[in-house]
């Protein structure tokens, strides 16, 4: 009878301590965020500007970014999409992880203030500045089927600017995690069911990625598979990598949760 006296009170402890972690994960931290940054807010100066690209729809590019540096990703007309996937430039068996960033953040939304994670519970990158919030963790990228079936043909797509990409840095398909993608509204209705609010795009909507590691990014300018416009979007995203000003104690990004303070602190300690 104590033993399963013990267990029970053991399972109560344990729900207890679940939910106390999901209402601060769900209600208490998102109300702690940032607000959105303003479309013509957070200019960067021009002596931070390291380069600067234009990628035409359909098309990919790797950037590589130093631990500090930073990325904006502009669509420029509101009407474009751009999923990212990544590896740790000194050991690319370490990945952009978009499940454990739902996971460790208690949701699938993310925005300024909020983070990306990698598989070995680092943080991979900060998203230190953002007009939209309208990004997606759960899709995924196109693949040649998802064109073929949205477009009647199959197209430029995701899948297959990964696998190229991958290819030129010495990575193959196992090496392509799932992929997120900004400046797609995505979301749920009741029933679990995906919808694309296209009323949250805007152009000249932009997200600033800060690198917390040495990284290899490739990023894909091609529609997303729910994204519902026919024709296919046909516009080009700005890519500007620049130095990001060093955290404050008090940068949101690195204090938004116990999770991510010890998620900060691992990732720290690589690069002590």
């Amino acid at each position: 009878m104590t033993t399963v006296q013990t267990r029970q009170e053991m399972a109560e402890a344990n729900r207890r301590r679940y939910e106390e972690l999901r209402a601060a994960g769900q209600e208490t931290t998102p109300k702690g965020l940032p607000d959105a940054t303003p479309l013509n807010g957070a200019p960067i100066a021009p002596n931070a500007v390291i380069s600067r690209e234009q990628v035409p729809a359909g098309w990919y590019t790797t950037v590589r970014l130093r631990r500090g540096e930073a990325l904006r990703i502009v669509d420029d007309s509101g009407r474009a999409s751009v999923a990212l996937i990544g590896w740790r430039e000194e050991d690319t068996s370490e990945r952009i992880n978009c499940a454990d960033t739902v996971k460790v953040q208690w949701s699938a939304a993310i925005s300024k203030g909020r983070v990306l994670l990698s598989d070995m519970g680092r943080v991979f990158l900060s998203l230190v500045e953002d007009t939209s919030g309208a990004h997606d963790l759960l899709v995924g990228g196109s693949t040649p089927g998802s064109t073929r079936a949205a477009f009647g043909a199959a197209t430029r797509n995701t899948h297959e600017n990964f696998l190229a990409a991958a290819a030129k840095i010495g990575l193959g398909l196992r090496d392509i995690p799932p992929c997120v993608t900004f400046f797609a509204p995505v979301s749920l209705d009741a029933n679990g069911r995906f919808l694309w609010t296209a009323g949250r795009k805007h152009p000249g909507d932009f997200v600033d990625l800060r690198a917390e590691m040495s990284l290899v990014l490739v990023l894909s300018n091609c529609a997303h598979p729910l994204d519902p416009a026919r024709p296919a979007a046909a516009d080009p995203i700005t890519f500007i990598r620049h130095r990001a000003a060093p955290p404050a104690p008090d940068d949101p990004c690195r204090t938004t949760s116990p999770e991510i303070v010890r998620a900060f602190e691992f990732t720290d300690r690589l690069y002590a």
